[in-house]
């Protein structure tokens, strides 16, 4: 008798700040995903003794590294705001270095775990990220609503919120990349919970491979 088992999925999950995507991920995960998290594997790399500040280090000069030896966020971000080439220029560092250690990341996951990258910026990111999964699923909100979020939970001031919310990907260009879409809007957390399931669910039924 041929045993089959589900076809292990490689899901790329993204979402506009404040949507809830973290949220969702970490659901996913207590119902047995293995997460790859570009965003923490990014913390890393610009923490103290993180692989990409000697890189910053030449590309930018010591002043961008902090008294503790890691990237200095706020004088990057100033950079940002009046020099344009200066993301660009960053990125370029971390981008190939976050994907190098996304892809080890992957490989501890068991042969039947579906694995969640979770990529903020995956919907800027060009064919790289989508080329890399089997289907893509995007926590979605009302911009308002994420507005409101980030400033309950970061204490931002509005015009802030509304900067990042301008340099993000716009909602519909997104929901317009998505085979699945998580609306999480006036949700409560076993709401949310219950959408997470039914999708979960659904990936289980996935072909099975012989």
């Amino acid at each position: 008798m041929t045993v089959t088992t589900p076809a292990r999925l490689t899901i790329g999950l993204t979402g506009g700040i404040g949507s809830g995507k973290s949220t969702v991920s970490q659901m996913l995960v207590e119902l047995g995903a293995h997460l790859v998290d570009t965003d923490a594997i990014s913390r890393a790399l610009t923490a103290p003794g993180g692989g990409a500040i000697p890189h910053i280090a030449r590309q930018f000069g010591d002043d961008f590294i902090d008294p503790t030896g890691a990237m200095d966020r706020v004088r990057m971000r100033e950079l940002a705001f009046t020099d344009p080439s200066a993301m660009a220029r960053l990125e370029a560092i971390l981008h190939p270095l976050i994907g190098l250690h996304a892809d080890q990341h992957a490989g501890l996951a068991l042969p039947n775990q579906h694995i969640i990258y979770d990529v903020p910026l995956l919907a800027e990111s060009g064919r790289k990220w989508k080329d890399k999964v089997d289907r893509i699923l995007v926590v979605d909100c009302e911009p308002e609503t994420q507005i409101a979020r980030v400033m309950v939970r970061s204490g931002w001031p509005r015009e802030a919120v509304e900067a990042v919310l301008a340099k993000q990907a716009q909602r519909e260009t997104r929901r317009a990349l998505a085979d699945h879409i998580i609306l999480n809007e006036g949700l409560s957390l076993p709401e949310l919970r219950q959408q997470v399931e039914q999708l979960w669910a659904l990936w289980h039924q996935a072909p099975a491979v012989q």
